[in-house]
């Protein structure tokens, strides 16, 4: 059970653009990982334009599983990861990172936002907290 990438999306009028984004890509082999990135990174953009305000939804894309939550404030978290990954410990980490993110960003900052210019430094360490290790590992 592997989460590959977790991601805060604002969707505004008209796109959906990437605020903040964390990947653990250490499972691809190094000449796919910036690909893959580039992939969940266009997944989820693509699902939180398709999805409504205040919905959330699981998609299949590939091998993965794709978990998105958007607000009806237009803040919205995509959580990508393999099959097996329970779904309601996906929701929660969503619910528990836009909570965090809209107390610690301001609501002004979402419409103009990038990776670049938000500072929010919390999704690195989710990422890695909410990594199932498997027994093996």
């Amino acid at each position: 059970m592997r989460l590959y990438s977790l991601s805060v999306l604002y969707k505004g009028d008209p796109k959906v653009h990437l605020l903040k984004a964390a990947y653990d890509v250490s499972t691809f082999n190094f000449f796919q990982r910036s690909s893959v990135q580039e992939f969940m990174t266009f997944t989820s953009q693509l699902i939180a334009e398709r999805s409504a305000l205040g919905s959330r939804a699981s998609v299949k894309e590939q091998e993965y599983l794709c978990h998105v939550y958007v607000r009806n404030d237009g803040l919205a978290g995509v959580v990508i990861a393999d099959n097996e990954y329970p779904q309601r410990v996906c929701f929660t980490l969503l619910d528990k990172v836009l909570d965090e993110f809209s107390r610690q960003v301001s609501k002004m900052d979402w419409p103009s936002g990038s990776p670049a210019t938000i500072s929010y430094s919390a999704l690195d360490a989710y990422l890695s907290k909410y990594q199932v290790q498997s027994p093996g590992t």
